[in-house]
């Protein structure tokens, strides 16, 4: 299972992250949606010879307080999508701030083995001409803190909406890869470290 968090900025964003969402599942576009609920999607799909259960998770619109905790949700998603709206500069803001949060060094209660996939989107690419936030601004924040990054239109580019998430689940297979090389190397450590107490002790005895 491949768990998601999907983060917006605040109720008037809400319809951007879930028309994203949705076009990945239905490729449908759907514009307004209610924003006081939790949303959780569930998707199966085939890549690269793997089968693999999606589960996306979207948030209801919550105060900017609760959204920069994170806690529980550095914990067990294995990737964060991160929208804002390429016309309006605050969703920008927030969605950096977003992103230091998931990057900030991790305590040892959530810490992980391998950085979580992280991508930036910005949304509503057909609105360019009433643009506040450049291409180049969000390249360089994305680059700055290891995201991959992208704009699109949820409302007009079905296809790029579905290359952005089997980017980013490529990313959590690559990090699952890496978590599993890590995993015989300490193995093997913790048995050397054994055989070196118990051996100090056969010696001694």
């Amino acid at each position: 299972m491949i768990k998601f968090l999907h983060l917006k900025y605040n109720e008037k964003s809400v319809s951007v992250t879930k028309a994203l969402t949705v076009r990945f599942l239905t490729k449908r576009f759907i514009g307004e949606y209610a924003s006081n609920f939790d949303s959780v999607y569930n998707k199966h799909m085939c890549l690269e010879r793997k089968q693999l259960n999606l589960e996306i998770y979207d948030p209801c619109s919550q105060t900017q307080k609760a959204k920069f905790s994170l806690t529980s949700e550095l914990h067990w998603a294995d990737g964060f999508v991160i929208v804002y709206d390429i016309s309006d500069r605050s969703s920008f803001a927030f969605a950096k701030a977003l992103i230091y949060r998931i990057r900030a060094p991790q305590t040892s209660h959530c810490k992980r083995a391998v950085e979580s996939a992280v991508f930036l989107v910005g949304n509503k690419r057909d609105l360019c001409h009433v643009r506040e936030v450049g291409w180049e601004e969000g390249q360089k924040l994305a680059l700055d803190n290891r995201c991959q990054f992208c704009e699109l239109s949820a409302a007009e580019q079905s296809l790029e909406v579905e290359m952005m998430f089997i980017r980013i689940v490529k990313d959590i297979l690559i990090n699952v890869k890496l978590k599993e090389k890590r995993r015989p190397s300490g193995s093997k450590s913790m048995a050397k470290l054994i055989n070196n107490v118990f051996g100090k002790r056969r010696k001694s005895v």
